[in-house]
């Protein structure tokens, strides 16, 4: 047994729970938080762990943290149910938590969108600090785009984390609706004001940056389409907050 907890939240995710949990099943303890899910999605994690609890939704960081602070072991790793561990990744982390100077790892992604691996733009090696001492760690409170944030040294691990990314343009949208929402209520509790310049520029740099100067390009339509795609998540979440302070005014 590889000695950590593993917490999943879900939420109807029967097309990816199953492989997530098969790739740690091998793990000391896999807590799942589920927010009463209406398809398979209790049934597939029942199969791995006794240990799944229904939470109404709190928003991302505080269902996580809620995760976490469910688990037994002194070493936590979070995983979303489109992701997996790899088993190089998994004989990685043993001896990685054995070293006293690290209270937390850092570990690379890989990131797959509509039949490739993605390998530039930003996406790779795109490193996300999952594995974390329970004890050392909390969940950043943001909207969206949350982070563990850790009391002590932090690492990094060779081995990736796979990730199976929206599954179809359709699937990108509807997600980004949600996550662009949430985002601009981050930047209005900010008090971020948006202007013309904001509008326009800021999804033009988030093309250039990604297509050009992280090379997004080399990976061909893929690149071209994500970093399109994410050019105009960046002008969604800046017109929203520009909306909600039209009819606040």
């Amino acid at each position: 047994m590889i000695p950590i907890s593993v917490v999943v939240v879900t939420k109807n995710e029967e097309m990816n729970i199953m492989e997530a949990l098969e790739s740690v099943k091998d793990t000391a303890e896999i807590v799942v938080v589920d927010s009463f899910s209406t398809d398979k999605t209790l049934e597939i994690c029942r199969r791995y762990t006794d240990k799944v609890f229904q939470k109404e939704w709190q928003g991302y960081a505080r269902q996580k943290q809620m995760a976490i602070d469910m688990a037994g072991g002194p070493w936590v790793l979070i995983l979303d149910a489109d992701e997996r561990l790899t088993d190089s990744l998994k004989k990685e982390i043993p001896a990685a938590i054995k070293d006293s100077r690290y209270a937390g790892f850092h570990m690379p992604r890989k990131n797959f969108f509509l039949g490739k691996w993605i390998r530039h733009g930003g996406w790779w090696p795109d490193y996300t600090l999952r594995l974390f001492r329970k004890d050392s760690a909390f969940v950043e409170e943001r909207e969206v785009h949350e982070k563990v944030i850790v009391r002590g040294g932090t690492g990094y691990l060779k081995s990736p984390i796979e990730h199976y990314t929206y599954n179809s343009i359709g699937d990108y949208l509807k997600r980004m609706d949600i996550y662009s929402a949430l985002a601009a209520r981050e930047l209005i509790k900010d008090g971020f004001k948006p202007g013309v310049f904001t509008l326009i520029l800021r999804p033009f740099f988030t093309f250039m940056k990604m297509f050009f100067l992280r090379q997004g390009f080399r990976d061909g339509m893929h690149g071209l389409i994500l970093a399109m795609l994410y050019s105009y998540y960046t002008f969604l979440k800046y017109v929203r907050v520009w909306e909600a302070r039209c009819i606040s005014e």
